[in-house]
């Protein structure tokens, strides 16, 4: 056959790819399947490069909010294509709420505000006797994340009448409020349980509220995440100012129930006074919160969680946070959005019960 090919043999080589060929098709289909994807990281570095987020938190300095708060400050810009700085700035108000009005309503909508609310404002449109004076759904917000969950603590000071949790059933004790958790909770103790409580309101932090039982202003405060106290009030346990009564939680703290201090839950007479309880302490779960307003673009806010997550993780990010002893328990922006969502079908009559609860002294 004058050394041709065999017809089989010629269609085979014919029909078998060339390796430079292979290497540009699969280049090809790669750019095209992975373009969009790194044509948006694109834009979100382009937009964000050069820029400054500024970070709102709901409420004053030195406060566990703040704390938390600037701890991602710090190291969030670092992980947010474009790299844009953070800066912090103190919005303090209506329990959180100010700030995430502000947030959903005032602030620019294009991904350079992230805001820093406190837990409460995400469910005080459902229970807060205030609720018509929210000028935000909290349903709309783009949840970016959760830095911490949190076991709330009721203390009082070592010589306060009420040295347990079932004596303040019978002897009435005087807490300090600066609204949010500060004031719901213990209104439920007061309104739900039967607890003789007696108020003191106006303070502008938990911080404020904190110096007011130093000086013997009040006798104790409810409402306050137990590792906020750890990080900004360590000194009450060495020195034996403050007691523990009880933890207004649905599971409760390994530390603190290793210790026997009681939970709240396991007071509630009937299953709807427990449903009621433990609606309110569901804010206990997402502790620290970050939003941004319902119309950031998608992409910007993806970006914004995936970053969120990353500077949480940090090691420098951990050690600071371990120098602070604020603990890190990091919720991502989906997971948080689907709590939201999920608190928000909890059945009418359950919320209307303790909203009314929370109403009035």
């Amino acid at each position: 056959m004058n050394g041709a090919l065999p017809l089989v043999s010629f269609m085979e080589n014919a029909m078998r790819p060339i390796p430079s060929l292979i290497a540009a098709f699969t280049a090809l289909v790669t750019a095209f399947v992975m373009a969009p994807g790194a044509r948006a990281q694109d834009a979100v570095a382009d937009f964000y490069k050069g820029k400054q987020i500024t970070l709102v938190v709901g409420s004053t300095a030195g406060g566990g909010y703040d704390l938390y708060g600037r701890l991602v400050a710090r190291f969030i810009g670092k992980y947010i294509p474009g790299n844009p700085a953070v800066v912090v700035q103190n919005m303090p108000g209506a329990s959180g709420n100010t700030s995430a009005g502000w947030v959903a309503n005032i602030g620019a909508k294009d991904g350079t505000i992230l805001g820093a609310p406190q837990a409460g404002s995400l469910v005080d449109q459902l229970v807060s006797q205030n609720s018509a004076q929210i000028k935000h759904d909290a349903r709309t917000l783009n949840y970016i994340g959760s830095a911490n969950s949190e076991v709330f603590t009721c203390l009082v000071r070592a010589e306060s009448p009420v040295k347990t949790f079932e004596e303040i059933f019978t002897r009435e004790v005087i807490l300090g409020s600066s609204g949010g958790t500060t004031r719901d909770m213990p209104m439920a103790l007061k309104n739900i349980l039967g607890a003789k409580i007696k108020f003191v309101h106006g303070y502008a932090g938990t911080r404020e509220v904190g110096m007011a039982v130093e000086t013997g202003e009040v006798q104790g405060i409810c409402g306050m995440g137990w590792t906020s106290i750890q990080s900004q009030r360590p000194d009450w346990f060495e020195k034996k100012i403050m007691r523990v009564l009880v933890q207004e939680s649905i599971s409760g703290d390994a530390e603190l129930n290793a210790a026997k201090v009681p939970l709240t839950v396991s007071y509630a007479k009937d299953a709807e006074k427990l449903q009621m309880l433990e609606l309110l302490y569901s804010q206990g779960v997402f502790t620290r919160p970050f939003v941004m307003a319902p119309e950031v673009p998608a992409a910007r806010v993806d970006a914004v969680r995936a970053a969120f997550v990353k500077a949480l993780a940090d090691p420098q990010a951990v050690e600071e946070a371990a120098k602070q002893k604020l603990v890190i328990s990091t919720i991502d922006g989906a997971a948080l959005q689907a709590m939201v969502k999920k608190i928000y079908e909890i059945p009418a009559p359950v919320i209307a019960k303790l909203k009314a609860a929370l109403e009035g002294e």
